[in-house]
Order: structure tokens, then C-alpha cells, then sequence
């Protein structure tokens, strides 16, 4: 690979790097999941957000972004389409009541399975319209028509690792036993708080 290209990767890699830190919709329902069921589930759910990021590189590849982005009703669409989906997710943590946790174990209720977890990181991505406008002018401003479509690809599987594993540190580390078990004490207001996050995150979406 010629050093333009390097310098290109290291361009998007810390560009990516400040995006992918920012506290947004991926960062709480990572959160949620790892403080409710554990780092394993966390690690699931920052999968499905990791690959949800071979989508946005598939369309800006395939110039979609740009077209979703110009079409106003269908911009508008996903808009709405994700702030429900987030909107759904806050209703979950906002009906978190005092012993939910004991009960559980009590209970013997397995957590979630490995695709429920996926599916939950991945359609969170997958629908933000920030995202595909994050996308979108990555791909525009900093990489050059003239890098060939495999080096392009490679640069989206970097992306995509990167997410992955960023979102597994976060899982790993709030999935910790001993921080959980902290959190078991105040389960049911973390969890409140968890949903006034993403309902603040679902009207920041359709306002924004």
C-alpha cells in the first residue's frame, strides 16, 4: 500500500476514533445491556454494532449515502424509523422497578442469546442517520476517487474492527462483576436513567 493511502487511513482512523468515543446511542444501549446481563452480552451487542458498520461503508461505496442523504422524505424516514426503535428501547429501561435483578436470578433466566444481543447493536447503528452521514462525508472529503475499491473496503473493515473492539472494552469493563454488583443496588434508577438518555437521544434525532 503507497503512503497516500496510509496517510488516508491514519486520517480516517482518527477521525473515527473522536466519533466512535463521542457518548451517543451505541455507548448506551452497550452500556445497558452490560451492566443488566454482563460483559458477554455487552461484547454481543458491540458485534452488532461493529458489523452494522460494513452497511454504512457498503452504500457509501456504492454512492446510496449520497442519495439517502439528498432524499428529504427518506432521510426523514430513517429519522423517525430510529428514534422509535430508540424511543421503544427507553420504554424498556423506563419500566425497571426495584428488584427486578433479584428476581432474575431468583428466577434462573438466562440472558439474552448471542443474534437478540447482535440485533439489538446492530439495528441501533444500522439506523442512525448520523451515522450514515458520518459515512458519507468520510468517504466524500478524505478518501480520493482514485483509491481503489479494495483499499476503500479495507479501510471499512478497520472501521469496523476498531468499533467492535471499542465497544467490547466498554462491555468488559462495565460487565465487571464487581461493578455490576454495584450497580444491582441501584438497578432500577440506573436503568430509568439509561432510558431518559435514549429518549432524549430519540427526540435529539427528530429535532435534529
Amino acid at each position: 500500500m503507497s503512503e497516500s493511502y496510509w496517510i488516508e487511513w491514519a486520517t480516517i482512523a482518527g477521525v473515527h476514533l473522536v466519533a466512535v468515543a463521542s457518548p451517543g446511542p451505541d455507548f448506551t444501549v452497550t452500556l445497558r445491556e452490560s451492566l443488566k446481563y454482563g460483559a458477554r452480552t455487552g461484547i454481543y451487542t458491540a458485534i452488532g454494532i461493529g458489523s452494522a458498520i460494513f452497511l454504512h461503508v457498503l452504500y457509501s461505496l456504492l454512492g446510496l449515502g449520497l442519495i439517502i442523504s439528498q432524499n428529504e422524505w427518506l432521510y426523514l424516514g430513517m429519522k423517525w424509523v430510529a428514534a422509535a426503535y430508540l424511543a421503544y428501547l427507553a420504554y424498556l429501561s423506563l419500566r425497571s422497578k426495584p428488584g427486578e435483578i433479584d428476581q432474575l436470578k431468583q428466577e434462573h433466566l438466562a440472558p439474552p442469546s448471542f443474534w437478540k444481543s447482535f440485533r439489538i447493536g446492530f439495528i441501533t447503528n444500522a439506523l442512525n442517520p448520523k451515522a450514515t452521514l458520518f459515512f458519507l462525508s468520510l468517504y466524500v472529503s478524505i478518501v480520493s476517487q482514485d483509491t481503489p475499491y479494495t483499499i476503500q473496503a479495507g479501510y471499512g473493515l478497520y472501521m469496523a474492527i476498531a468499533t467492535t473492539c471499542w465497544f467490547s472494552l466498554i462491555a468488559t469493563l462495565f460487565g465487571n462483576p464487581t461493578i455490576r454488583h454495584r450497580y444491582e443496588r441501584y438497578a432500577h434508577w440506573i436503568d430509568r436513567s439509561v432510558g431518559v438518555v435514549l429518549l432524549a437521544l430519540a427526540v435529539q434525532l427528530v429535532i435534529g
